[in-house]
């Protein structure tokens, strides 16, 4: 691919020779749904030139996915309007849709891929979107590649599996600046010139193509789908201008108090750029090449190797090192953990010592247990875990420190720890903006044990699992605002 991503992050998983009589180079975005800084879009375009074909863009959106909503659809839609008026600019032919029924789009991205030469798609490594790729390259005839947009780092740059962040931190520290010499393009189809791809007429004929003026009221078009209505839209509005404006609050207003700011739910100072990362809105390569502008930093700031050491490395200011952390240790050892664990989202992924306190605890008698129905109304005892849960139902995110504790809770409250493994990723994953992403199995399961190590004292029910309580919480954390803002009221337990 030239300069335009290293050769870690493609993956054939059609090795056949472009057809001479294709039409056009097929982007199937699903997953980096953007216009700019995009490894899979810069591939299609190369294959364009390579091949002397336009490119037809396709991003779609089922219906009959797990936990689909008008909260998910809207952000989501939102995005495709940003892109239709992006491509619409650069002269490129691009296709947003929806399924208006289950099972509407069945066979559509086979018809639009018989007229390719090339199908290019995101490589994103959790969710449904693993299955739905190797699905799709069993019945397509023509070249398939998935491109990996995720990360700074390729996911499939190592297989190793990495079960701490420090081990992490030391492999990033030793490969990352090899991979920062290799950026996606920022302006890709700045100079496009391959002219409008003609969509095949059968293709046209299945319907759910999306009109100028849906896309102009994306809320009111989720409405009219057969999705999870109780989810409603947030205040958030989706897609790469909103995601892009955040991105540079956040860098040159926020950043410097970052540090300070960002555990404490009153100050709410954490960046809010999680929903437009895991729908691939904005990407971590834009938000480095920020950071970048505002501390005039470039890699080769970047110090020797330090041991794995969480702060000096970047030679940034210590609010920024820590966020970087954050974006770069514990993002993209999420990323690896899916992309080397298959089963990350099951309980049966854990570290063994994990297993093991688990099991020896598992019949210690809990003080509370509550229902599912009790947990996603917010309805228990605790006046700060249920002030969390209305946030995640209300504004389709929560604080970042109270996640832990939240998780935490869910386990203490639960009959047994596959139980509250399911809750976790269950409320989550209906109700966050950013949920069903690497960074949520890879938290959910931090809860449990993974990436941590055993602590003492033993205590019933956590053994040596790490042990967090609303109490301890309030005595570090400032609060009193955020009970306000988010009703956490204690509530009796309904039966």
């Amino acid at each position: 691919m030239a300069k335009h991503a290293a050769n870690t992050r493609i993956r054939v998983l059609r090795d056949d020779t472009p057809s001479s009589a294709a039409s056009y180079v097929l982007y199937w975005m699903n997953a980096a749904r953007r216009a700019e800084s995009n490894f899979a879009l810069d591939r299609a375009l190369w294959w364009c030139r390579e091949l002397g074909l336009p490119l037809l863009v396709f991003e779609g959106l089922r219906v009959g996915y797990e936990h689909a909503s008008d909260r998910l659809h809207t952000f989501v839609l939102q995005g495709m309007g940003d892109n239709q008026a992006a491509f619409d600019r650069a002269g490129v032919r691009y296709l947003p849709w929806t399924e208006r029924e289950q099972g509407q789009g069945q066979g559509l991205l086979a018809r639009l891929a018989a007229r390719a030469a090339v199908v290019v798609t995101d490589d994103f490594p959790a969710f449904f979107l693993p299955r739905m790729l190797d699905a799709a390259a069993s019945k397509l005839r023509t070249r398939f590649e998935a491109i990996d947009s995720n990360g700074l780092v390729p996911m499939r740059a190592t297989d190793r599996e990495f079960t701490r962040a420090h081990s992490f931190r030391r492999y990033l520290q030793g490969c990352l600046p090899e991979h920062l010499a290799v950026m996606p393009s920022e302006e890709p189809l700045a100079g496009y010139d391959l002219g409008r791809a003609t969509v095949p007429a059968d293709a046209l004929e299945v319907g759910g193509f999306l009109t100028s003026k849906e896309l102009a009221n994306p809320a009111a078009l989720a409405a009219s789908l057969p999705i999870d209505h109780e989810v409603g839209i947030v205040d958030m509005t989706g897609g790469p201008s909103a995601g892009s404006e955040r991105l540079h609050t956040f860098v040159e207003d926020e950043l410097d108090a970052y540090g300070v700011r960002r555990n404490h739910p009153d100050d709410d100072g954490t960046s809010g750029l999680s929903p437009w990362l895991h729908f691939g809105h904005i990407s971590a390569h834009q938000l480095l090449r920020a950071i970048a502008d505002r501390y005039d930093w470039s890699p080769a700031r970047l110090g020797p190797p330090n041991g794995g050491a969480r702060e000096g490395w970047w030679d940034l200011p210590a609010s920024v090192e820590g966020f970087m952390d954050e974006l770069v240790t514990w993002r993209e050892l999420s990323l690896n953990l899916c992309a080397t664990r298959p089963d990350h989202a099951r309980i049966d992924s854990l570290p063994a010592w994990a297993h093991k306190t688990i099991a020896e605890h598992a019949d210690d008698p809990r003080d509370e247990v509550y229902s599912l129905e009790q947990l996603e109304h917010g309805h228990t005892g605790d006046a700060l875990w249920n002030a969390a849960q209305n946030q995640l139902r209300q504004e389709g995110r929560m604080h970042n420190y109270l996640r832990m504790l939240w998780g935490k809770l869910i386990y203490q409250w639960s009959p047994d720890a596959r139980t509250a493994w399911d809750t976790m990723v269950h409320l989550n994953d209906r109700w966050a903006i950013d949920g069903r992403d690497p960074n949520s199995y890879s938290g959910i399961g931090w809860v449990l044990g993974r990436f941590d190590r055993a602590w003492g004292p033993e205590r019933p029910v956590f053994g040596k699992l790490r042990y967090m309580t609303s109490g301890s919480t309030r005595r570090k954390l400032r609060v009193r605002r955020y009970l306000e803002r988010h009703g956490g009221q204690t509530v009796l337990a309904i039966a």
